[in-house]
């Protein structure tokens, strides 16, 4: 291990203790991951692996769309081109991911800082905008459900605005005591993303 890895490595540890951010070992050499708080999306997991030449940081944000796909896509196209040194990407399943690279000499608390918030704007600002791209009719179809059954709608009432009146649709009926709760995705079951297992591709 060279004496820039190990100061870019010494670096990451110094600013999670400094935000008070849980960080481990990777399953990888030279991998940690990091678990960044959020507001719309619970948490955000990054994986930063190190090499003697560079960090690459790998984070994830949703799951392939239902639906809407091209406009899903092309809305993160569109974001790219606003998010300095961090770029959206996706993996062979298609679930999206932003991910970045520094050089080790650029690795740094400051640095770091400003990385982090930059996935935070990609993965947790734009949270919201993303499940109603790519998942308004399960978000619909579960809105129903919970009006139907008596169910708390505090996962969703963000949405309430754009949901409202889905329990009255035909499309989405739902009898009193159907079982089956449908389903949208968890803000916060995510995978422990990897740099370099199935890799997303930008």
């Amino acid at each position: 291990m060279t004496e820039l890895r190990d100061q870019a490595e010494a670096a990451l540890r110094a600013f999670a203790a400094d935000q008070d951010l849980p960080v481990d070992p990777g399953p990888r050499d030279g991998e940690f991951v990091i678990v960044l708080p959020g507001e719309k999306k619970l948490k955000t997991v990054c994986s930063i692996l190190f090499t003697e030449r560079e960090a690459s940081l790998s984070a994830f944000v949703i799951r392939h769309p239902d639906e809407n796909h091209v406009e899903f896509f092309r809305s993160l196209l569109r974001r790219n081109l606003r998010t300095p040194g961090v770029s959206y990407a996706i993996d062979t399943n298609d679930d999206v991911y932003v991910v970045a690279r520094l050089p080790l000499e650029a690795v740094g608390e400051e640095a770091l800082d400003r990385l982090f918030g930059v996935v935070l704007e990609c993965a947790d600002a734009a949270f919201n905008e993303l499940l109603v791209l790519g998942f308004l009719t399960s978000m619909k179809r579960e809105w129903a459900w919970r009006v139907a059954r008596g169910e708390s709608l505090r996962n969703l009432e963000a949405f309430r605005d754009l949901l409202t009146g889905s329990e009255d649709d035909p499309v989405f009926h739902v009898e009193p005591l159907e079982a089956a709760v449908p389903s949208v995705p968890d803000p916060g079951d995510e995978p422990v993303p990897s740099p370099h297992q199935d890799s997303p591709r930008n």
